[in-house]
């Protein structure tokens, strides 16, 4: 009887226990489970209603890391979702969804907590805060180190147009779509080029991702820019003068090439020889592209064979006497070469052929004395190989007219320099315009000027020169923004500058 007594004394007391103290260990339950589970402070407060016995699994939303809370229904998420992508993005993304941003991750756990249903706030969350992402089509850039470069576009097709569209910046919409159909262009017949190739140095590879909508270019324009600057937001601009032409504005600044200017400024300008309105705002910074466009040319150019100078001896003149008893005729002959042009800029140029048109007549002269005299034959060369005229007579008038030709070696930028005409070295020297120049006087009531060179010529005042010696290099000393020979014809007598092109060089064979 006694013992039946001490046990249900025991009993008693026991269900006393549970329930004072159970309350109380539960709440500690909650906080930290047998199994070591923590609760994990969240954006959204949420409360955890029970501790279950086995385990479940759980979709935890985190923002940058940080838990926003645990959805209950999944699958009202997913029609969140559509919902979103009907009311804000399906307008300009049709036939695609959306999914959450970039910053937003689904973490899905086991735990043994029953949380309470917050699931409404939690869309409500992703709504004001605007977290989402839209599925674009992601254009990734990558050279031979790997991946250097992602943008996302609204979808393949503006790529494609912007793409297209910038490659006409380097070839005529023509061949590019001759070239794009496998197509090769017509052979040259005459003089001028023709491209036979076009290929980007690095890879362009397409894939289907997610994206805010902020960070997605949606029109080829915006494409378009990017392709030219990439990540580069920096442009200079240049004020239209009076009598500026798009060469001038060209080699005023950096030594752009007209087809340059006209490329940066297409809105304004379609052709090299457009008159500028004086005013007009244009850029003058060039393409800092995110690719690398090369394109192959073969050109044909009509090029002088110069005569060589022949002297004989004559009894019957006085020594130091001379007289002409042939006059000199170059000769000519087509040359074709192979061009390399990376973004609109020649790299290099490898002759591919020559056809000599017509031979030179060589220069007779009757001397009364071996020595070569120093009076011109009247006839002058050009001062370069491979010449181009950058700019040309007048090709713009502020801050001063410029009265010469800017002439290049279109294959060796910094080649040699010839004396155009026999003569006498008559001035060597150097300002802060021309760098180092000098003068040759021919002995015929006309001198010839060369500026910019790249160091003083190494031939002193008084040196007679044969017409085709090398008097120097081609440099950029001075005021120029490119390498070039600064080059006029001036009257002894009027001091007045005469343009090599009138009459006196094949300026036509330039253009």
């Amino acid at each position: 009887m006694v013992k039946r007594l001490i046990t249900v004394g025991l009993c008693l007391l026991a269900a006393i226990g549970i329930v004072v103290f159970l309350p109380e260990l539960m709440a500690e339950v909650e906080s930290v489970h047998f199994s070591g589970e923590k609760e994990e402070a969240s954006i959204i407060p949420q409360k955890i209603l029970s501790v279950n016995d086995t385990p479940r699994e759980v979709h935890k939303i985190y923002n940058q890391g940080k838990l926003v809370a645990i959805i209950n229904d999944h699958k009202k998420l997913d029609r969140f979702l559509k919902e979103i992508y009907r009311e804000n993005f399906q307008a300009d993304f049709p036939n695609s969804s959306v999914s959450l941003g970039k910053d937003i991750y689904v973490s899905n756990e086991q735990s043994y907590f029953t949380y309470e249903n917050v699931d409404e706030e939690i869309l409500s969350y992703l709504r004001e805060n605007a977290l989402f992402s839209v599925q674009a089509t992601a254009v990734t850039f990558a050279d031979e180190n790997g991946i250097y470069a992602e943008i996302f576009v609204k979808d393949e097709s503006i790529y494609d147009e912007a793409m297209n569209e910038y490659l006409t910046y380097f070839v005529s919409p023509e061949e590019l779509a001759l070239l794009n159909r496998g197509k090769q262009t017509d052979a040259l017949r005459t003089y001028g080029s023709r491209t036979t190739g076009i290929s980007i140095l690095q890879t362009v590879t397409f894939q289907e991702d997610y994206a805010p909508k902020e960070d997605i270019f949606m029109s080829k324009e915006e494409v378009l820019e990017y392709i030219k600057y990439g990540d580069n937001k920096e442009r200079r601009y240049y004020t239209v003068q009076k009598y500026d032409t798009v060469a001038g504005v060209g080699s005023k600044n950096a030594g752009l090439s007209a087809t340059q200017v006209m490329n940066l400024n297409r809105d304004k300008i379609t052709s090299v020889d457009q008159v500028l309105s004086e005013g007009d705002t244009l850029c003058v910074t060039y393409f800092t592209p995110i690719i690398d466009v090369v394109v192959n040319k073969e050109s044909m150019k009509k090029e002088a064979i110069y005569p060589d100078t022949e002297y004989i001896e004559d009894e019957d003149l006085r020594v130091g006497l001379t007289e002409m008893i042939q006059a000199p005729v170059n000769g000519s002959k087509n040359t074709v070469y192979a061009e390399r042009w990376v973004n609109g800029v020649l790299i290099s140029g490898t002759l591919q052929s020559s056809i000599d048109i017509l031979q030179p007549v060589n220069e007779i002269i009757a001397v009364g004395v071996l020595e070569i005299p120093g009076v011109g034959t009247g006839s002058y060369r050009w001062p370069v190989d491979n010449p181009f005229i950058s700019c040309g007579w007048g090709c713009y008038t502020i801050p001063h007219l410029h009265e010469a030709i800017d002439v290049q070696n279109m294959y060796d930028k910094w080649s040699n320099i010839y004396a155009a005409d026999r003569g006498v070295i008559d001035v060597n020297s150097y300002d802060g315009i021309s760098g180092n120049y000098v003068y040759i006087d021919h002995g015929n009531g006309q001198r010839t000027y060369y500026g910019h060179m790249n160091v003083p010529s190494p031939l002193e005042v008084g040196t007679i020169v044969e017409k085709g010696d090398i008097i120097g290099q081609i440099g950029m000393t001075g005021r120029a923004t490119g390498p070039h020979v600064h080059f006029f014809i001036e009257d002894k007598e009027t001091q007045m500058k005469l343009n090599p092109c009138d009459g006196y060089l094949d300026c036509e064979a330039m253009e």
